[in-house]
């Protein structure tokens, strides 16, 4: 049997583990957009669970340990693979339910309800992912407790199987086989399954190490990020441009050496500058290295560890703040996801009473979502998720806030602003969600991003830092420049017929490099198309484009 404070250290230790070894699984996502990576999202929510255990009184049932952790993972649930592992463990806590120890029986029956409610959650379940992997080691769970009473024997055996469904990944999803990797999820649940059976079995759980991380490490539930200090590498964020000399060597020398003695390497140049950003605890070397290949201007160094402490004591002081509700006096209201100052203005102009802070490597938690929605003086409340991967943390937010919320599926910025332009606010509530929905669709967006990582997509070869553009989600651009990138996605969605072309800079676009695509786009388009460039300011995203 299985007691409670036992169970109480394998959830912790399993979320220590996962945290260690989180960059283990970042590593093993094949997609090379910059991302809410599976391992950070998985250790952000296991951390949320973490913190709520190490509150909680020892000596307590198996039972009520488990609806801790349930509870708090639900609501610390961040990206698709959090929102997927929350559930399983919600499974775990109904098939424990009001129990002092857990037999075999019950590990069992938890294992198949956590993995019922994760398959019924997702609107296309795919094989090859952490479902399957959660699914085989139920299966293997439901076959031992039929011959065996021994609940760290069973639980062994559960993980050998999740091991074994997790080598199996990379044969039931083809991209999967060509990246010749595992699916990053399976992986993410493989480790916190084995730290969990070390501690059945008697082993000492893992201890968080507080001295070797910020004040925060113990505080996950924010919307800043993954504040462990290990997670900066190197402790200057160097910027500069470098107006090119005569006879100036190629800038990929440049970009080489700064691979050398730092990371996050940005190197882009046209014919007059070369960009460059680099993470480097030497950004005297970068800049000496800059003028070898001419003048140097716009130059800005960050203290990112300076960066990072502040963030977090922001975050704690913000999640310790009591936040109280506010009085509904209107029908409906809005969230939105959004990051960058001209992003949130966009929002803001077209209604949304709340803007979400968050997006595309910063997926807002299940909680975020729902003190979000408190804060929106509305009987119900629309939520914009912008984002494939924060879709699912909204709509366990509609399970577990008492106020009404109704989630808009949008996966995109454009996809966003366009059902907030189709609200009816004479209309109802049915009415609305169906019409703001249906608008969504006849909106293409693209995107123009970084590589963050080698990798081959669709028969192409991708270098990290490479531009790539993405159109309607799918790799269609691999550029080495980001206007001619930006111009291909727009030619490409606007080959039929386009009334509306909207184009949204980001903050690593100056003004006049978005000035020159705008003078191509127009010339090209104008005369069929509605062309306008915003200032969005949004990070990560170089544009984010939309047609109609």
């Amino acid at each position: 049997m299985i007691d409670g404070q036992t169970l109480k250290n394998a959830y912790m230790s399993a979320a220590v583990t996962i945290s260690n070894r989180r960059r283990e699984v970042d590593e093993l996502n094949v997609y090379p957009v910059p991302d809410g990576d599976t391992g950070t999202n998985m250790s952000m929510t296991m951390n949320n669970a973490l913190k709520e255990l190490e509150q909680s009184a020892d000596g307590l049932g198996a039972g009520r340990v488990a609806d801790i952790c349930a509870s708090a993972l639900l609501r610390g649930a961040r990206g698709n693979s959090g929102v997927i592992l929350s559930l399983l463990f919600r499974g775990i806590s109904k098939g424990f339910e009001g129990k002092e120890n857990a037999s075999c029986n019950d590990i069992a029956e938890a294992l198949k309800i956590g993995v019922e409610n994760a398959y019924k959650a997702v609107m296309k379940p795919t094989e090859g992912t952490i479902l399957t992997v959660a699914r085989m080691a139920a299966q293997k769970a439901a076959e031992m407790a039929k011959t065996t009473d021994d609940t760290a024997a069973l639980w062994g055996e559960v993980c050998k199987a999740a091991e074994d469904a997790l080598a199996k990944t990379k044969e039931q999803l083809d991209v999967l086989k060509k990246a010749d990797v595992v699916d990053a999820g399976g992986k993410g649940l493989v480790i916190i399954f084995e730290a969990m059976r070390d501690v059945f079995m008697g082993k000492e759980p893992v201890k968080p190490d507080y001295k070797a991380s910020s004040p925060a490490a113990a505080s996950m539930n924010t919307t800043v990020g993954d504040f462990d200090d290990d997670v900066i590498t190197f402790g200057y964020c160097t910027e500069f441009i470098v107006k090119k000399g005569r006879n100036c060597a190629d800038a990929s020398r440049l970009k080489a050496f700064l691979g050398t003695i730092g990371d996050c390497v940005f190197v882009v140049d046209d014919d007059n500058i070369i960009k460059v950003h680099v993470h480097t605890d030497h950004p005297g070397q970068a800049i000496e290295e800059g003028l070898t290949f001419g003048q140097l201007v716009n130059l800005k160094i960050d203290n990112l560890r300076e960066q990072h402490e502040n963030k977090a004591k922001d975050a704690r002081v913000a999640h310790e703040r009591h936040i109280v509700p506010a009085e509904p006096v209107k029908p409906f209201g809005f969230a939105a996801v959004a990051n960058g100052a001209g992003v949130e203005e966009m929002f803001r102009n077209l209604g949304a009473d709340h803007i979400i802070r968050g997006g595309q490597t910063m997926n807002p938690s299940t909680d975020d979502i729902i003190n979000a929605a408190y804060l929106v003086p509305a009987e119900t409340v629309f939520v914009l998720p912008n984002n494939k991967n924060i879709i699912m943390a909204a709509e366990q937010a509609v399970k577990l806030s008492d106020r009404r919320i109704c989630v808009i599926p949008s996966r995109t910025i454009p996809q966003g602003i366009t059902a907030m332009m189709n609200y009816d606010p004479d209309g109802d509530l049915d009415s609305n969600r169906l019409n703001m929905t249906k608008a969504m669709e006849n909106v293409s967006t693209g995107l123009v991003t970084f590589a963050a990582r080698d990798s081959e997509l669709d028969g192409k070869q991708i270098k990290k830092g490479e531009i790539i553009g993405l159109e309607n989600g799918k790799l269609g651009v691999i550029e080495k420049e980001i206007n001619k990138a930006a111009y291909k996605v727009i030619r490409k969605l606007a080959k039929g017929s386009a009334a509306y072309i909207t184009v949204i800079y980001g903050a690593d676009v100056t003004d006049e490099k978005a000035e020159e695509l705008q003078q191509l786009v127009t010339s090209k388009f104008g005369q069929a198309a509605d062309v306008n460039f915003i200032n969005g300011g949004q990070p990560v995203y170089y544009y984010i484009i939309s047609v109609e």
